[in-house]
């Protein structure tokens, strides 16, 4: 693939960092909806985020997509595979900061890009440097101090970051954009969604849609806080080469340790911190491998 040039590159940054912006700043927004069990607010974030797509799609002309993906019996049956792994994500992240296991969600897609190398070589051939093996090392370590010292919480750091790697990789077999298949795999999830929503209804508790104006527009706003950072993430994965989408990548999961430390108030362990600096060591190899290799063979950027 050719370098993209300077007038793509400036185009996509600003996109990029508005969608790692937002995915950072989630957990502001889920405090909104924090009286919402995590279940039935999974199932009204797929509910309204499907109009959103919809609308989205129909302003960027790309009906024949959607088209050409429902009539493909393996693309449907990997977007099936897809949307049961991003559901998965949802839940287990809203849950996470719900409960206030925000360092945990942190440490997740802190581990994210380093599973996504490793999948990368058992599944798709790619081979790693010196360098990258490094960074995995530094990066199991890391987890495997959690495994002696903060087990309760591993599970969700590990399930976060595999789940999104595994999402990823499904993805990357099916020949659809971001926000196509999006919108297909929220039609997928439309029908269990929609059932959860109505359980929730008929139980003793009621809809948490029935409370109040303010946290009906809460949980609605959910559908935009999760179609619109895909859209800008989309559109600087066009303009923008790896290395630099990749950096930009750790401002997330940046922000989200931050809002542990000072809004949410949770207590950093030491086992715990001294995961977060195996796993910081461990990305700071990484981007150098990105950025050298990069430099020694421009046609991978």
């Amino acid at each position: 693939m050719s370098s993209i040039d300077a007038s793509g590159q400036k185009s996509g940054f600003p996109a990029a960092i508005a969608a790692y912006l937002i995915w950072g700043f989630l957990p502001l927004y889920l405090l909104l909806v924090r009286a919402v069990p995590p279940t039935e607010f999974v199932g009204w974030r797929i509910i309204f985020t499907l109009p959103i797509c919809l609308l989205i799609i129909a302003l960027r002309g790309q009906w024949p997509e959607i088209r050409r993906a429902i009539a493909d019996r393996r693309a449907m049956l990997m977007l099936g595979c897809s949307a049961l792994l991003i559901g998965v994500n949802w839940l287990v992240y809203v849950w996470a900061i719900q409960r206030g296991n925000v360092f945990a969600a942190s440490l997740g897609y802190y581990i994210n890009p380093l599973v996504n190398v490793v999948f990368g070589t058992l599944f798709l051939g790619e081979r790693l440097s010196r360098r990258a093996w490094i960074a995995v090392g530094l990066a199991g370590a890391g987890v495997a101090l959690l495994l002696g010292g903060a087990l309760t919480t591993l599970w969700i750091s590990l399930t976060l970051a595999f789940s999104f790697s595994a999402y990823g990789l499904v993805r990357k077999q099916v020949a659809v954009g971001a926000l196509p298949g999006l919108t297909i795999e929220s039609l997928i999830l439309l029908l269990p969604a929609a059932g959860i929503a109505v359980w929730y209804a008929a139980s003793p508790a009621g809809s948490a849609i029935d409370n109040s104006i303010g946290l009906t527009a809460s949980i609605a706003l959910g559908g935009a806080v999760t179609a619109i950072p895909l859209w800008l993430f989309a559109v600087a994965a066009r303009r923008l080469d790896y290395s630099t989408l990749g950096f930009i990548q750790f401002l997330a999961p940046s922000i989200v340790f931050i809002l542990g430390l000072t809004v949410f108030g949770e207590e950093l362990r030491p086992i715990q911190l001294a995961s977060f600096v195996l796993i910081w060591a461990a990305l700071a190899v990484f981007v150098w491998d990105m950025l050298v290799r990069r430099q020694t063979d421009p046609s991978d950027a």
